[in-house]
């Protein structure tokens, strides 16, 4: 964990894009256009660890579709 981020006492959102990429953000700000809330938060590290076991394949999901390897969700 970086400096400082122990004392992060903030709640995050896991926010995820209709490409299936995933991001979190602060709680209290609007979420950004584009992007939906996916029901998790929590702490900085709470929210890294969930986005860790749940984005498994880093490439768009317009990619996987081109390259017929979609899973299907």
């Amino acid at each position: 964990m970086a400096a400082g981020e122990q004392d992060d006492n903030k709640t995050y959102i896991v926010l995820v894009n209709d490409e299936e990429q995933y991001s979190f953000w602060l709680k209290d700000l609007p979420i950004p256009a584009g992007w939906r809330h996916t029901g998790q938060e929590g702490t900085k590290q709470q929210c890294g660890e969930y986005v860790q076991k749940v984005w498994t394949d880093m490439r768009p999901l317009s990619l996987r579709k081109k390259m017929g390897q979609a899973t299907v969700s």
